[in-house]
């Protein structure tokens, strides 16, 4: 299949935070202010200076050590991490783009819902505590459109899909509009380093394979790093990975902090 989208200009971005004292209720999203630069004794200071393995695991260690919420609680967390800076009352949906009254969450035609962006039957974890309900990588979605990725890998090329502009899918994949391609990579890409096996999970390992199905693996490996190279972290992506670590989880995703870190590993 052949890409869509020529590869923008790489931007170096470091967005980051302290690992001070965390913050134990929910705050609105307009009250997170920019994280600060990462510095000697950060949140990162035992993964400075590695790369392959080593950083894979380093990382794995400093993440790991997080909150959990229930897959009930994630409704209410969406409506603070997706909020629309431009409107309170909504969230945005992440492939539509479009934003939509948080009070519109729900199962029927219209509503949004929890999209599962490392598909959950990639490993069979459904909705368990853990990988099940990661904020990190769960995102409002339309239900149809959610329902048309599915289980799907993700890869280049494919039909438009309806009500949806920008994506596109097959039979076996599919591709997130250019605006949200590198957040899909770098939430693929976080999961693969959070859950290596222990907690007594699988081990969730990106692949060069569409058609994975329940395999622990999600594909293209190749195309998520062009993604994550041609979508750099925007402010929305950062401010999210802030209140992730500040209200909920208290662990960030190093991918959206550190986007070179994608090369340095894989």
């Amino acid at each position: 299949m052949v890409p869509h989208h020529l590869i923008r200009t790489r931007r170096t971005v470091i967005a980051l935070a302290s690992a001070g004292a965390f913050v134990l209720t929910a705050s609105p999203a307009s009250a997170v202010q920019p994280s600060t630069v990462v510095g000697a004794g950060s949140y990162y200071a035992a993964a400075e200076g590695k790369t392959g393995p080593a950083l894979k695991a380093a990382l794995h260690t400093i993440i790991r050590s997080q909150s959990k919420v229930t897959y009930d609680q994630v409704w209410d967390a969406l409506k603070t991490t997706d909020e629309d800076p431009a409107n309170p009352a909504n969230v945005i949906e992440l492939y539509t783009g479009r934003s939509i009254p948080k009070t519109r969450s729900g199962g029927n035609s219209g509503d949004w819902n929890r999209e599962h962006v490392w598909a959950k039957s990639h490993g069979d974890f459904g909705t368990a505590t853990g990988p099940g309900t990661d904020l990190h990588h769960l995102r409002p979605e339309d239900v149809t459109v959610n329902g048309i990725r599915g289980n799907k890998d993700f890869d280049n090329g494919g039909k438009p899909v309806t009500g949806a502009p920008g994506n596109y899918t097959d039979s076996d994949s599919f591709e997130p509009r250019d605006a949200v391609k590198g957040d899909v990579a770098r939430m693929i890409l976080y999961m693969a380093v959070r859950y290596d096996g222990g907690d007594g999970f699988q081990d969730l390992e990106p692949n060069e394979k569409v058609n994975n199905n329940s395999a622990p693996a999600i594909g293209r490996l190749s195309v998520l790093k062009q993604w994550s190279l041609q979508d750099p972290p925007d402010a929305f992506e950062k401010r999210r990975n802030d209140l992730i670590h500040s209200t909920y989880q208290h662990n960030r995703n190093p991918f959206i902090d550190h986007p070179e870190w994608v090369d340095a590993i894989w």
